[in-house]
């Protein structure tokens, strides 16, 4: 699994934190503790990043994701009694929006921490487009891939 060490540390300090403030308050409150939990681990983040959105090459506004960790995986938080489909929807709308390939959606608010891991189904797609072509010999395009070998 990709990024499996580092989606393992923010999980961790996920755990830290809920273990230490339990279930009940609101999200600014888990989202600072966890600022000072990745400090403490020494993960680096960056938290309410703003970043733009984008439809067909036009700016249509911004999202703030909750923490950005190491430039690699967004991490959304919620407080909620449980998580729904439209929690896991939005998470993935993020990862695809901002062509990342992993996120994180933490949910406090239950009386056990819940964490989803989310891909970037499009990305995913190309990525094994993309292998099924090598294996079958072709391009990126589709094309042959056809190698010159020296000496014949």
């Amino acid at each position: 699994m990709k990024y499996q060490d580092l989606t393992h540390k923010i999980i961790g300090a996920a755990m830290e934190v809920h273990k230490h403030l339990g279930n009940g308050f609101q999200e600014v409150v888990y989202q600072r503790a966890l600022s000072i939990e990745f400090n403490l681990q020494g993960i680096a983040y960056e938290r309410e990043k703003e970043m733009p959105l984008q439809y067909k090459g036009h700016d249509v506004g911004t999202r703030r994701v909750d923490f950005f960790v190491e430039d690699r995986i967004m991490v959304e938080i919620k407080a909620v009694i449980n998580l729904e489909d439209v929690h896991l929807a939005q998470a993935m709308n993020y990862v695809e929006a901002y062509n990342m390939e992993i996120g994180l959606l933490l949910n406090f608010g239950a009386k056990s921490l819940q964490f989803k891991r989310v891909h970037n189904n499009n990305l995913i797609k190309q990525s094994s487009h993309q292998d099924n072509q090598a294996n079958q010999g072709l391009d990126g395009y589709g094309n042959p891939n056809i190698k010159k070998i020296s000496g014949i």
